[in-house]
């Protein structure tokens, strides 16, 4: 039975093999620290009956490598507060049994209980697995931010989508119209 808990500083020296996925952005470790200690509530890890870890993301980090990692950031006077998607990411072996689902209902949970008005994420728009599979959970594609992804090796850098999932706070969906042009990151707030 798959085991969701709280984080550990412990965790980080377990979850590479969910980490070196090409598609999962990784980070220093003072960064996860950073999350660790400011939205300890967004970061989760699924843990497998062995003791593996799953996946993550920054809103959870699942042992038995599956975990989410993500904050709470906006301005409320803007109807901008949100529950934020940092990563997500599932270790291959665990993947197809809803683990991202899971960690991404959490996140959605954490950030109605915060009060926030939407979640919100960014994915490359190469990856169309993980873009439909934010659209099964209900993310629509806000806007697209040009060369958000810097590429390695001399490719050009990627486009990435802003997908969003309304809730509840915002009963008029104005956090998921969608904007008619790509912005540039640094257009971002």
């Amino acid at each position: 039975m798959t085991t969701l808990r709280a984080f550990t500083c412990d965790d980080l020296f377990r979850f590479n093999n969910i980490n070196l996925d090409p598609l999962t952005e990784t980070y220093g470790i003072p960064f996860y620290l950073q999350y660790l200690a400011h939205w300890p509530e967004y970061f989760v890890v699924a843990e497998a009956p062995g003791g593996e870890l799953m996946g993550y993301s920054a809103t959870a980090l699942m042992l038995c490598m599956f975990t989410v990692m993500g904050k709470a950031e906006g301005s409320v006077a803007r109807e901008e507060w949100h529950g934020h998607v940092t990563a997500l990411s599932v270790a291959p072996e665990f993947r197809r049994l809803g683990l991202a689902a899971k960690l991404m209902e959490l996140l959605e949970e954490i950030s109605e209980k915060k009060g926030g008005f939407f979640v919100d994420l960014f994915v490359r728009v190469s990856n169309q697995v993980a873009v439909n599979m934010y659209k099964q959970l209900g993310y629509s594609v806000y806007r697209t931010v040009l060369e958000y992804y810097s590429a390695s090796s001399g490719e050009p850098d990627e486009d990435a989508y802003d997908m969003r999932k309304a809730l509840s706070r915002d009963t008029e969906k104005k956090s998921i119209i969608p904007l008619p042009h790509p912005v540039r990151p640094e257009d971002i707030e």
